[in-house]
């Protein structure tokens, strides 16, 4: 099967990149071909796709309407369909970059066409269901995106807040995704569910729910059972919680805790840190070097204050034996089991999140080492490279054979 993987980014920016880059090397391994469509931009991984990558266009009016529609990029990939047949086309990140305009032109050349939402954009226009000041927020249902607009969700941006909301209502009048996509992949069944909820034409569309992949595991750096620290691993931004966190060890003086990561929040949680001496941060880090703080970690906490889908955190924790603490909010639940890969704590009640720490360091090592190897054990059943490829690749098929089905019928 050749596949074509598309993304906004052709580089390792984040949890969404990861998964695109970790998508192809698992289909190449399984015997697939694959190719790529992406933006050109000076960090990009070499391909030899690359030379038909899309231009990032400079100048504010240029690039908002690029955000809208974006003729370079529909333009580019018309050319690389030109040299290549895919058989099907599989899109990560495409909102605000790519955008609808290259589902025209996939559309035109008969190539199924499979989404992985990644996020809330087909019915958030600020993708987070979060107002600027973290609270959950669902206001739009779907369809009054003016809201987005009226309350500045978008970073508290009013600009940006508007042109997102214009956005929505451009896509679902011209480029509705239940009329372009052909199969759905959601990394949660939360996720699964508030896009039914707020787009249930999406209903009609084929899905699935398929969990990140873990990745490939060492185990020169599986949890040692040293338990020298907890661990958040992640972005530094309002919605992750981490502000939460840091005012929980400081109310925690003997339990140590290393933050890794970086994010537009790093210097006001750097101050909100000072005096502390139980919190370090350690920067990113990634391979490794950070798999050799995971295997010396007692517990990964995820604080998060959004709706989180399927995040990399607990996969990579679990992968490597280590248990989790996390909030009780979007689809964590799903994967933190209660007493069996680790606790869940009321998301934003610091009171509730001491309690889970302390609750975790008194664990006597057997007790521990049952959370380690429940942890161990749901990765190997919900995010294992082999179950995932298969699983994947079948729902290709599926969507293959729907499409020409229709095809043939018409």
């Amino acid at each position: 099967m050749k596949v074509l993987l598309i993304n906004n980014f052709h580089y390792r920016k984040g949890g969404s990149e990861s998964v695109y880059f970790n998508t192809a090397e698992l289909l190449c391994r399984a015997g697939h071909e694959v190719i790529f469509f992406s933006f050109a931009d000076p960090e990009i991984e070499e391909c030899a796709e690359q030379e038909y990558f899309a231009e990032r266009r400079n100048g504010l009016l240029k690039s908002a309407a690029d955000y809208f529609y974006n003729r370079n990029a529909a333009r580019k990939l018309e050319l690389l369909l030109q040299h290549e047949r895919p058989d099907i086309a599989h899109i990560h990140l495409i909102w605000g970059g790519m955008s609808p305009s290259i589902l025209r032109v996939l559309k035109r050349h008969g190539i199924p066409v499979v989404h992985t939402a990644h996020d809330y954009r087909m019915v958030c226009p600020a993708y987070t269901f979060r107002t600027p000041d973290g609270k959950i927020c669902e206001r739009c249902k779907g369809r009054r995106f003016y809201r987005c607009a009226l309350h500045s969700c978008s970073k508290g941006n009013r600009i940006q807040s508007v042109i997102m909301a214009a956005e929505m209502y451009m896509r679902n009048i011209c480029f509705n995704p239940a009329r372009m996509l052909d199969g759905v992949i959601f990394v949660s069944r939360f996720s699964q569910q508030k896009h039914f909820q707020y787009a249930p034409q999406l209903q009609n569309v084929e899905s699935t729910v398929l969990y990140n992949m873990a990745p490939d595991t060492d185990t020169r750096f599986m949890n040692n059972g040293r338990r020298a620290y907890f661990l958040y691993v992640g972005r530094l931004s309002g919605e992750k919680g981490v502000g939460l966190l840091i005012s929980a060890f400081a109310s925690m003086p003997d339990m140590q805790l290393k933050i890794v990561g970086t994010g537009p929040d790093e210097e006001q949680l750097r101050q909100q840190a000072k005096g502390c001496p139980n919190i370090t941060f350690e920067g990113y880090k990634n391979g490794d070097e950070l798999r050799r703080i995971i295997a010396d970690v007692s517990f990964v906490i995820v604080p998060s204050q959004c709706y989180e889908n399927n995040p990399m955190s607990i996969i990579e924790a679990y992968a490597h034996g280590v248990p989790v603490i996390g909030s009780n909010i979007g689809g964590i639940p799903e994967i933190v089991e209660e007493g069996v890969t680790g606790y869940l704590f009321e998301t934003g009640n610091v009171r509730a999140l001491c309690t889970a720490v302390r609750q975790a360091a008194q664990l006597d090592m057997q007790e521990y080492t049952t959370l380690s190897n429940g942890a161990r054990n749901f990765a190997s059943d919900n995010f294992e490279r082999s179950n995932y490829a298969m699983r994947l690749t079948d729902f290709y098929s599926q969507c293959i054979t729907k499409v020409n089905k229709n095809s043939n019928g018409r």
